[in-house]
């Protein structure tokens, strides 16, 4: 019981002291929330009085605003008021002045109309007025018609031919005083360029050949080889002809071995290859060992030989003429000319004078003398290949230049330089004339006596086929045909013309070297007998 009783007590104690504890925080409690509340109140206060005052400020703005914004709209009405009272009256003035322009506009208007209604009527009576005149000149024109009908009948009455005969006849007339007087201007021209051209072209031409001396060869297509002895013939043809047959056929050209004391002929058109069976022919009648074997070396070592020397021709040439820039290809076709004959003339050398007569005659007329010498040396290079390839020198000449690049002023010279195209510079008309220069001169060329004839003959029939003529005759070589014409059908004026033709002619169906001088003769004779 002792220890229940102290064990309530101590359990008591501790009760109450957790209901004091308790007790003291639930007053704590109180008071902290009086304090508080008391706090709110007194800040809730103070904030509704701050609200009230701003309120009651915003409220007095808003009002002197409100009525500084009616004074301001008031303002602007009373100005814009003004403004547009202004403006109208000044457009009202402007309204008034517009009305009194266009009311004066209309009273011009009006005044113009009566003056064109006016003026309408003049014109009316003007248009009437010419109609009875136009009328009136009808009649003067059908008059005027009938009259020059009935005069123009008289005349051929009166003339005995119509007008239309009348016309031609006077038409004739005019034509051939028209002729006359051309044709004499014309020769009276001539005459007078040739006379001057003449002095100054001797003077050049005369230096130039002067100047210039290149040595000629005779050749044609035959090359004669000369033998020790006639037993040398036998060796040639060899056993069954086997050493003959093997050198036609090495070299391409025939061998004609005849009845000619100590000769061998070898013919051919291909100048190198009668070159290269001379050669080898002289070696191995030297050398004495002739049989097919040694005729195909031997052969074979002059092409080679030979192939050297041709090439060492055409850079000869070329150095020679102080020429630089030849493309190789053509230099080596050009020293195949050393062995080509035209006419009996080496064309090589042929060509080189050709080249030193077009430098010189340039260098006296202050022209390009480069241009004229490598014309005039290149000039004939279609003479190289015309016995390979169809087609004229010319036009062979042409392709190889066009071939190698050479200039368009080098291939006018070779295209023109026989006349078949117009020269396009002074060079191509100074290789044109040096050409010819080279080929007229005395002991240039040579012709064979039935080449010769036939152009003879040539030049002849040319010139009777023309109207008018009576005889012809080729003369000087060749070089002149002297053409005489019936003077009853060919008068003074139209033998001018006469010989003109005759020489384009000439020029179009003939070749020949140099050229030909047409000599056409007129005479009348009077006679009359005293008795």
């Amino acid at each position: 019981m002792a220890i229940n009783t102290t064990f309530l007590l101590l359990m008591a104690e501790a009760v109450y002291a957790v209901i004091g504890a308790v007790g003291g925080l639930l007053i704590g409690a109180l008071v902290v929330v009086i304090i508080t509340k008391f706090r709110s109140n007194s800040k809730l206060s103070s904030t509704e009085r701050l609200v009230a005052e701003m309120k009651a400020n915003a409220e007095n703005e808003c009002k002197a605003l409100k009525k500084e914004a009616i004074v301001e709209l008031k303002e602007q009405e009373l100005k814009l008021r003004t403004e547009f009272e202004k403006e109208s009256r000044e457009k009202r003035a402007e309204l008034q002045k517009m009305e009194q322009r266009l009311n004066q506009k209309d009273e011009t208007l009006n005044k113009k109309d009566a003056n064109l209604l006016k003026r309408n009527e003049e014109v009316e009576a003007m248009a009437k007025s010419l109609e009875n005149k136009h009328l009136e000149a009808d009649g003067l024109i059908i008059k005027l018609k009938t009259q020059h009908e009935l005069f123009v009948q008289e005349l051929e009455k009166v003339a005995q031919m119509t007008q239309d005969e009348a016309k031609t006849m006077i038409i004739e007339e005019v034509k051939d005083e028209a002729r006359k007087e051309a044709s004499l201007y014309v020769r009276n021209q001539e005459q007078q360029a040739k006379d001057e051209a003449d002095k100054k072209a001797k003077e050049i031409i005369s230096l130039a050949i002067q100047r210039c001396a290149v040595d000629q060869s005779n050749e044609l297509t035959v090359t004669t080889i000369s033998i020790p002895n006639d037993d040398m013939k036998a060796r040639l043809i060899g056993r069954e002809g086997r050493n003959i047959t093997a050198l036609e056929n090495a070299t391409g050209i025939r061998l004609i071995i005849d009845d000619t004391p100590e000769v061998v002929v070898a013919s051919g058109f291909d100048p190198v290859r009668r070159e290269v069976a001379r050669r080898a022919l002289e070696k191995l009648i030297s050398d004495g060992r002739i049989q097919p074997t040694r005729i195909e070396e031997t052969v074979d070592k002059v092409k080679k030989d030979l192939d050297v020397i041709i090439k060492e021709s055409g850079e000869n040439a070329v150095f020679e003429m102080g020429l630089y820039g030849i493309h190789p290809e053509l230099i080596k076709i050009l020293g195949k000319l050393k062995f080509r004959t035209s006419y009996g003339q080496n064309v090589l050398q042929h060509s080189l004078e050709v080249a030193h007569i077009a430098g010189l005659m340039a260098q006296e007329l202050g022209v390009d003398v480069t241009l004229a010498k490598r014309g005039g040396l290149l000039h004939d290079i279609g003479k190289a290949v015309d016995f390979e390839n169809e087609g004229t020198h010319i036009n062979l000449g042409v392709e190889l230049a066009k071939k190698y690049k050479e200039n368009k002023f080098v291939i006018n010279c070779i295209e023109s330089h026989h006349g078949d195209v117009e020269p396009k510079c002074i060079e191509a008309v100074l290789v044109q004339a040096a050409d010819a220069i080279s080929g007229v001169r005395p002991g240039a060329r040579k012709e064979i006596e039935s080449t010769y004839i036939k152009r003879l003959e040539q030049l002849e029939d040319i010139a009777s086929d023309f109207k008018g003529v009576e005889k012809a005759y080729a003369i000087q070589a060749g070089r002149e045909v002297r053409v005489i014409v019936r003077p009853e059908q060919i008068d003074d004026s139209q033998a001018l013309f006469l010989a003109k033709d005759i020489a384009k002619k000439i020029e179009s169906s003939m070749e020949y070297p140099g050229q030909i001088k047409v000599n056409v003769i007129r005479e009348s004779r009077s006679v009359e007998y005293a008795k």
